[in-house]
């Protein structure tokens, strides 16, 4: 694994990241099951007939997203603000990952390009990094299209966004992701995916989905990046 590991960084020239699961717990204080709540009642103010499925599911994302289904622009912008309201509550509880800032340090110090890639909103994601310190180490930040939850990966947009604005060839950048999503999102955009699998049920997942390579922990990363920098 490690030399696998080594190999795949050795061959990229930009690291991109998802954000909530390889950088932070976004919602580790702000419980996401509290904010998908909080969504649902949004829907409810705007007269929207709220299905029983949708009034439990669990993930704020999957309420956008469902919310933007239903072909009603003004519920799917007050969804969007709502949640880009939670979500920079959420980041000021955010948990921090094992070894994710050791990651992006050392992968700037590699000489890499380190971007963040996220179906969070922008502006939360930078308000963590500046919070955190690392700001300075990540170009560019690119969080979810505004009141768009189509474009949200898997859909390979954003990817590729980041991608160009490193100014880089997809096959020489990398994507480390903790969802189907990201990894599914990672493969149209033609770039190289690490499986984050932060819980053990998504190992089997993620080699289901073909990711290059899996690990359960970010020091994995970290390590092979600080051989690099030695090498």
């Amino acid at each position: 694994m490690n030399a696998d590991l080594g190999r795949l960084l050795g061959e990229v020239d930009a690291l991109l990241l998802d954000f909530d699961g390889p950088v932070c717990s976004i919602f580790a204080g702000y419980p996401a099951p509290q904010v998908a709540a909080e969504l649902v009642d949004v829907l409810r103010r705007h007269g929207v007939d709220v299905p029983p499925d949708l009034a439990s599911e669990p993930d704020p994302l999957e309420v956008l997203r469902r919310t933007g289904t239903a072909d009603d622009q003004d519920a799917t912008c007050a969804v969007e603000d709502a949640l880009c309201a939670a979500e920079r509550r959420a980041v000021k509880t955010a948990e921090p990952t094992p070894y994710g800032r050791e990651v992006i340090v050392a992968a700037r110090q590699a000489g890499m390009s380190v971007a963040v890639v996220s179906n969070n909103s922008a502006g939360a994601v930078s308000a963590y990094l500046e919070a955190h310190r690392p700001a300075g180490y990540v170009s560019p930040v690119v969080g979810r299209a505004y009141a768009a939850p189509d474009r949200m990966k898997p859909d390979p947009e954003p990817i590729l966004q980041a991608v160009r604005a490193v100014r880089h060839s997809p096959n020489r950048c990398v994507l480390i992701g903790d969802s189907l999503s990201g990894i599914e999102g990672a493969q149209a955009a033609g770039v190289r995916v690490v499986g984050y699998a932060n819980r053990p049920a998504k190992v089997e997942k993620f080699l289901a989905a073909e990711a290059d390579l899996v690990i359960t922990s970010m020091s994995a990363i970290a390590g092979a990046l600080i051989e690099r920098i030695s090498s």
